[in-house]
């Protein structure tokens, strides 16, 4: 389903909660809007991982202070700083801020991470086969993989204009959710969950279900630009091998895969 966007105020503005409002995706998620020389504090009893979508910001934590700037979430990879339960966090907006705040359970502790943009593994998906049209850009902050002490996926997700992604059609068994910000703002682009569609502005999130495929569009000439956040199944940690293709559709993954008009029709 699509949550359509609702007016943010000052402060955290949740959207999933994991003791409310949408708890079977088994997340915390909402956008913390600082407007600048504004402060926010947590030290919450959670897994918190704090992402700085655009603006200007200082985290500072245990005894660390660094100041993060992003002007644009399309062009720039994120900062973001991630902390175990408990964990006390502040941040200080130098300039009007937007920030993703993804919380879980997770008794573990482990040391506090701050992953920079050099530090942000980007793939290119889709590039040289479909006649790119489902070529996006895939930026994984954290995973099953690179963060094994963590209870949660996070990353972000560039569609081109008029281009797919979260292509061919997938699903896997934990729940996810995507929200959306578009360049520029009045576009749009189609969210397909399973057999129903969608259209998707800045703002909105979808909430994606466990074996539910979920494929993505942007419209011609604008650009889409997704969050998407994953919680780990106490038994099936999500990896990036963690995508099962629909299997009516796994011809489209054979390399040198040719479509038409390259492939010629044949009758059915």
């Amino acid at each position: 389903m699509v949550i359509k966007k609702k007016e943010m105020h000052g402060g955290y503005n949740p959207i999933t909660e994991l003791d409310g409002a949408y708890r079977e995706l088994m997340l915390d998620f909402g956008i913390l809007k600082l407007g600048k020389g504004e402060e926010y504090s947590c030290s919450l009893g959670r897994e918190r991982a704090f992402m700085l979508v655009e603006g200007k910001l200082t985290y500072a934590w245990e005894d660390r202070v660094y100041t993060a700037e992003r002007s644009s979430p399309f062009d720039q990879a994120p900062i973001c700083l991630q902390v175990a339960a408990g964990v006390a966090v502040k941040l200080v907006a130098l300039e009007d801020s937007e920030v993703c705040v993804e919380r879980c359970e997770n008794e573990k502790r482990f040391p506090s991470v701050l992953y920079k943009p050099e530090d942000i593994r980007t793939d290119i998906f889709g590039e040289g086969t479909l006649g790119d049209t489902s070529r996006r850009s895939v930026r994984t902050v954290f995973d099953g993989q690179s963060a094994p002490y963590s209870n949660m996926v996070l990353g972000e997700v560039i569609n081109h204009p008029g281009k797919w992604s979260s292509y061919p059609p997938h699903d896997h068994p934990q729940p996810e959710v995507y929200y959306y910000r578009m360049f520029p703002r009045q576009g749009f682009g189609v969210s397909l969950l399973e057999d129903e569609a969608t259209i998707v502005h800045d703002g909105d999130t979808s909430l994606i279900y466990p074996g539910h495929t979920h494929s993505q569009v942007a419209a011609p000439g604008y650009a889409m630009y997704y969050i998407w956040m994953i919680p780990h199944l106490k038994d099936d940690r999500w990896l990036p091998t963690t995508r099962y293709y629909r299997k009516e559709h796994q011809w489209l993954l054979e390399k040198d895969v040719k479509v038409w008009p390259e492939r010629k029709y044949e009758k059915q």
